[in-house]
């Protein structure tokens, strides 16, 4: 993806704008959600800017989207093991920073688990 001004993810990649890290790789950082949707909510960004969305890593770069799921299971099983991984694509699905990025969110969700976010 090419942009005039950097993404939020990366300014906290760059470390220019302070986050909650919680795991860090050679090309992945996780980090807390500054507007949490479930009492654990951690994004999972691949440090390169390259892809908007999940289907264009898919697509890109499938090994580093693997990493991706793999690092959201380590952080998971750090917190019992059950989760959600959500991958927004698009505007009109929810997605607000165009840098592709994994929420995981564990704990209570509300009335019904299965429920849409």
């Amino acid at each position: 993806m090419s942009t005039t001004e950097p993404s939020i993810f990366t300014r906290i990649i760059s470390r220019e704008i302070p986050a909650s890290i919680v795991a860090e790789t050679d090309r992945l950082i996780a980090f807390n959600d500054i507007a949490p949707k479930a009492p654990v909510h951690i994004l999972v960004v691949p440090k390169t800017p390259d892809y908007a969305n999940v289907a264009e890593l898919a697509v890109g770069d499938p090994q580093l989207l693997a990493e991706v799921v793999n690092l959201a299971q380590q952080i998971a099983n750090e917190h019992g093991g059950q989760y959600r991984l959500i991958f927004n694509t698009g505007e009109k699905a929810g997605q607000t920073v165009f840098h592709v990025h994994a929420h995981i969110l564990i704990g209570d969700l509300g009335e019904d688990p299965r429920a849409d976010l």
